[in-house]
């Protein structure tokens, strides 16, 4: 081989490699009807507002009720305190202990925090680096972009909290914005098992069910656009609206507008209203999603929201537990006792350090992290935050 040739081989490499990493739409096929013969557990399901199981037929309310108690954003050492508040000395039917999870963002997020819900038993998922500047950012995301916001992520969390990114298995977009199918490509190319940013309110009442988008979605699509390819194996955690005081949807727990009188028992008894329209129906999950600094408007709310989880660990049949669970359980139902044995519990050790960290923009940021700081403050294209 000449030296010309040599040379033009080497130009043209990085081009090659780029169209190689590049979205290959036209390859994706359109999601077609699901129909039960061709979705076969477990690995498939449509959307649907039962579990398509004989065997329940009857015995609908032997159906365990899950709840799934999912915090967004930065998690400080405030609201730390306040999720030991609300999760401490709670266990489910079958003497596990509760969880929630957690979709953290980047920005002020204390990752020794991070860390400590980690090894407490928590779900810790994807909120993206940047949160972005608005709704406009993420609909327009390409599958490269959100590559990096969230793959990116992915390693901030490992090297900064030490979580084992084999146990990140979920997202949600900021401003629940998402962008189509390019969205749902990207967590499916970062082999994530489910998303959880598409909101329902035609699918409240009976409520639907987590499924796969290996065929076309029933769901309404309340924030456009919404996906129209087939992913297989890729589930969907639908956020089942709630309904304020005043009859109104609201996505999230916090943006409903029209709140009950401010005191702890009125806000219990909404807050229990809106569960029994799932314990009393199908039993699909019910969603408690929120941001922490909800509890900072009155300090009634963290109490009845705290009341609220008593009174659901006092049933009999309902499990307090993170999205992952409920996934792992769509794909061998059951009646009765959920889950065989308790989640074993990491033991990530963590020294926390506290560093002072420029950003790219000059202005400085303190951030907790374990064991040893970055040399600069991470971002996205740059998350170890390296010179």
């Amino acid at each position: 081989m000449n030296k010309l040739k040599l040379i033009l081989i080497l130009a043209i490499l990085p081009t090659i490699y780029a169209a190689s990493r590049r979205p290959k739409e036209l390859e994706l096929k359109q999601a077609e009807m699901c129909s039960r013969d061709k979705c076969v557990a477990p690995n498939c399901r449509c959307s649907a507002m039962a579990l398509p199981k004989p065997e329940f037929k009857g015995h609908e309310k032997e159906i365990p009720q899950f709840i799934t108690v999912t915090f967004d954003d930065a998690v400080t050492a405030l609201n730390y305190e306040q999720y030991q508040e609300l999760f401490g000395n709670l266990k489910n039917p079958d003497n596990c202990e509760v969880r929630g999870c957690f979709y953290v963002s980047h920005e002020y997020t204390d990752y020794s925090k991070v860390n400590a819900l980690y090894n407490e038993g928590h779900e810790i998922a994807l909120h993206s680096i940047t949160h972005g500047a608005g709704t406009d950012y993420w609909r327009n995301a390409d599958v490269e972009m959100l590559m990096q916001e969230f793959g990116q992520q992915i390693d901030i969390l490992e090297t900064f909290a030490k979580i084992d990114r084999r146990h990140i298995r979920g997202m949600r977009l900021p401003f629940l914005q998402i962008s189509g199918n390019n969205s749902f490509i990207a967590a499916k190319r970062l082999g994530l098992l489910y998303d959880s940013s598409w909101p329902t309110q035609q699918y409240r009442n009976p409520a639907m069910w987590p499924y796969t988008l290996d065929y076309l979605s029933l769901q309404d699509c309340q924030i456009p656009p919404c996906p129209t390819v087939s992913l297989p194996g890729l589930w969907e955690n639908p956020m089942v609206s709630w309904v304020d005081n005043e009859g109104y949807s609201c996505s999230m727990l916090d943006g409903c507008i029209f709140l009950p009188p401010d005191n702890v028992q009125s806000l219990f008894e909404w807050m229990k209203e809106n569960f029994h329209r799932h314990y009393d129906n199908n039993r699909a999950p019910f969603g408690m999603y929120l941001h922490a600094a909800w509890f900072n408007r009155s300090p009634n709310y963290l109490k009845a929201f705290r009341k609220f989880l008593e009174y659901a660990n006092s049933l009999p049949d309902v499990y307090i537990t993170t999205p992952s669970a409920v996934i792992q359980y769509m794909k061998h139902p059951n009646l009765g006792k959920p889950f065989r044995g308790c989640f074993k519990k990491p033991q990530s050790s963590c020294k926390p350090v506290t560093c002072a960290l420029a950003k790219t923009n000059g202005e400085m940021r303190y951030m907790t992290v374990c064991d040893k700081c970055p040399e600069i403050y991470p971002w996205l294209g740059n998350p170890l935050g390296e010179i």
